[in-house]
């Protein structure tokens, strides 16, 4: 490779040109920069000290320079509610923008790269003949836009609208406050970067920004707007503005892109040009450096260029998209602060430290021990404990039922009921689970009729042997377990008649099959699966009564807590979907006529419960799928749930089509759970990949949820709350005086273990 021209003569071009030219020492390597050498958008960078490692193994002369600038911070301040919450221990670097330009210039200059500034570049065609044209021209990249049907970037304009400023004012820390007007919050992120200078983001909703009239306004107006909110702040010091070679508003909407493909012949994207991160996680500039030092240690010295380009790609979008979920995740947090502002400030800051769901209450505990207790005590006070404790250990109380933790075994179809009886293997299987610690177990779906089973193989509750096979496993969890045990009651509707799950899960029977029914006669699987038949008002009259009926034998049978299943694209599920409800009449079309029969349903059930019993309802908070469910049709979902009596929400999602496309992650269905909880302000239950200790004590100190629900990590470990408790120390865990030896072997060998790695 002999010749490389970088679009873009950022942090991303810079760098890559750096290390083409100490890869490739012969090679022709040229930037060219429409701006000049000094311009430049925005005030500070911000660097972990993580990221500075790996830095320092890629170009320590330039790494050198940098760590000469930087200006060093540990500390996170939170300001709201006229309280200043302060956490340590977070080791972050900020250097201005302009001179750590500066640095990667005369950098790449030191090393031969030819720099170009003030060259407007419309297109790479007039470089069509380089080996190589890396384009790192950013958010707003022409050589995207030029390309789109190659590189099929998905653009996301975000809610809020921001400004980039700087000032004088000295921030002793990592800075967010918050301040309320007549329209809405207004926050600022603010660090300090040099001895002299540090960057104030200020940021809004759009809706809110607008009330304000800051659409008409001059920066010179909006700074003196900000100014006057956050004076307090600012210490008599003035807000300045950089962004002069901006046209129109300096007001931005934050964009969120991500492209599909990445390479196109012999033009590759970096940096933004490819992939976005928001500002709140401060990982822009680092993505756009290390996307540079992939890219060279892929291409440089390849004899497939081609080939490079996608080990490139496949390297790197794995990387943003890892980031870009933890950054939508602290992005949204940012712009739903409403959401949020009912929690006190000690967990209202809790909730934005630990927003991007990457650092969780371990990690907060290694970096401020100290700060991470005081979380634990006010947590403990909330709910009437006088010692700190692990938040997944504490008690939570619903009508006259109390939960010992915050730890539920989540419902999973166990296919082995025989004419819907459960038997001893569910004796076993619930029995297990609940003496291995979890504060509630939850049935599987326990189905209403025989026609309304998934499969052959699912209990149901429909008749006195059955009401009695069950009453057996409840008083066994109940007479050995301090664990509450929940019936999860439900109708398969238009995914019923199938084998069971470790056949061909979702596929019709290979005999026996019975009639369906649905909202609209719409198959699961297209060609596939049966068409069901569209419901009549006979047909909803007879399925609210087996609802009835079967919630009755659940009350007779002891159960502690009964949860209707309005999730996964079942019957009640089917209703509130408009992908499943075509129905014309008062039954589909508006959010309020697809919520009518499920609401039925749950006011008979309500009124046959007993009332001092909880009633839960599981949704599928997203379809996951284009023209599904919406989240202000969530919102309005939840809301009238709560009306009708609905004491707790176990809050997953899709199942509903068989196309659906979910963006899977750790924790990845929490933030649902979040949003009813915060717009609701009823409990909720977060499940989904949610399987270590750290997760459920960082969600349930968060406030995004108050109980958290695991299925998988207990099916290869029943005893996994009694694990969790011996992990962090905690003895107030009920354990089986059968296993309490048990407890004793396994506290000495963490003992020897923590010696161990301890040992020198």
């Amino acid at each position: 490779m002999d010749d490389v021209v970088c679009l873009g003569g950022g942090p991303a071009g810079l760098y890559a040109a750096i290390l083409f030219k100490k890869a490739l020492p012969g090679a022709r390597v040229r930037v060219l920069e429409r701006n000049r050498p000094d311009d430049t958008f925005g005030w500070g960078v911000v660097f972990s000290d993580q990221t500075m490692a790996g830095f320092r193994a890629i170009d320590p002369e330039s790494h050198d320079a940098i760590v000469g600038d930087f200006y060093h911070w540990d500390d996170i301040q939170v300001h709201f509610g006229g309280e200043v919450i302060r956490s340590g221990g977070h080791g972050f670097c900020g250097i201005g923008r302009r001179r750590l330009l500066n640095i990667l210039q005369r950098r790449a200059a030191d090393l031969g790269v030819e720099q170009v500034f003030e060259c407007e570049v419309e297109s790479e065609e007039p470089w069509a003949d380089a080996d190589l044209i890396v384009a790192a021209d950013g958010v707003n990249s022409r050589t995207r836009t030029a390309h789109r049907d190659v590189f099929r970037p998905d653009i996301d304009v975000r809610k809020c609208r921001y400004i980039w400023l700087g000032t004088t004012c000295p921030f002793p820390a990592f800075t967010f406050a918050f301040e309320r007007t007549e329209h809405g919050w207004f926050q600022i992120h603010a660090y300090q970067f040099s001895k002299d200078l540090s960057t104030v983001i200020v940021e809004t909703r759009e809706e809110t920004w607008k009330a304000h009239g800051l659409d008409g306004c001059t920066t010179e107006q909006s700074i003196a707007f900000c100014e006057r909110l956050f004076g307090r702040y600012l210490q008599g010091h003035r807000l300045m503005s950089n962004a002069r070679h901006l046209r129109g508003s300096a007001w931005l909407n934050f964009n969120r892109v991500l492209c599909e493909r990445w390479h196109h012949g012999n033009v590759v994207l970096i940096g933004d040009a490819a992939h976005t991160a928001h500002f709140s996680i401060g990982s822009g500039t680092k993505l756009a450096m290390e996307d540079a030092a992939s890219l060279v240690r892929h291409v440089a010295g390849a004899s497939d260029v081609g080939a490079a380009l996608a080990s490139y790609q496949a390297e790197r979008s794995l990387e943003a998209l890892r980031l870009q979920s933890a950054a939508r995740n602290r992005m949204e947090w940012f712009e739903n602060v409403d959401r949020h502002v009912r929690l006190p400030a000690w967990q209202f800051a809790y909730s934005l430290l630990t927003g991007s769901q990457r650092i969780g209450h371990a990690n907060l505990r290694l970096r401020d021990g100290d700060y991470v207790t005081r979380v634990e005590g006010q947590l403990a006070r909330s709910v009437g404990v006088r010692e700190p404790r692990p938040p997944m250990f504490l008690p939570f109380r619903l009508r006259d039922l109390r939960l010992e933790n915050r730890v539920v075994v989540s419902p999973m179809a166990q296919y082995s009921a025989v004419d819907g009886v459960p038997n001893d293997w569910h004796l076993v299987h619930y029995g297990a689970r609940a003496t291995g610690g979890a504060g509630l177990v939850v049935s599987e779906m326990t189905c209403v009729s025989a026609t309304g089973r998934i499969s052959p193989g699912c209990t149901g509750m429909w008749s006195e042997p059955q009401r009695d096979a069950w009453t057996r496993i409840v008083d066994f969890v109940h007479g050995n377990s301090q664990a509450k045990f929940c019936l999860q009651l439900g109708h398969a509707g238009r995914k019923g008649s199938t084998q069971v799950g470790w056949a061909q899960a979702d596929h019709p029977l290979t005999q026996g099959n019975w009639e369906l029914l649905a909202p609209s006669s719409i198959p699961y699987i297209e060609g596939v699966s049966a068409v069901p038949r569209s419901m009549t008002r006979d047909d909803m009259d007879r399925v609210r009564e087996q609802f009835v009926h079967a919630a009755r034998l659940g009350a007779q049978a002891g159960f502690d807590m009964i949860e209707l299943h309005m999730a996964h694209g079942y019957l009640l599920a089917s209703f509130l979907s408009p992908l499943t409800n075509r129905r014309t009449d008062e039954y589909g079309g508006s959010v309020a006529n697809r919520l009518s029969f499920p609401l039925e349903v749950l006011a008979a059930v309500r009124a046959a419960w007993p009332e001092d019993r909880p009633l839960s309802v599981r949704v599928s908070a997203s379809d996951w799928a284009a023209g599904g469910l919406t989240e202000p049709d969530l919102v309005a979902i939840g809301r009238a749930l709560k009306t009708a009596g609905v004491d707790l929400i176990d809050v997953s999602t899709g199942q509903t089509v068989s196309w659906q496309e979910p963006v899977y992650g750790r924790m990845y269905q929490t933030p649902f759970a979040d949003l009813l909880r915060g717009e609701l302000g009823m409990p909720t239950i977060a499940v989904g990949n949610i399987y270590e200790p750290d997760h459920v004590n960082t969600i349930v100190a968060a406030g995004r949820a108050d109980l958290c629900a695991l299925a998988r990590p207990h099916l290869y470990d029943p005893s996994w709350t009694l694990q969790a408790a011996a992990l962090q120390g905690y003895a107030g865990q009920h354990w089986p005086n059968q296993y309490l030896p048990g407890r004793a072997q396994l506290q000495r060998n963490l003992e020897r273990a923590a010696v161990t790695v301890g040992a020198p």
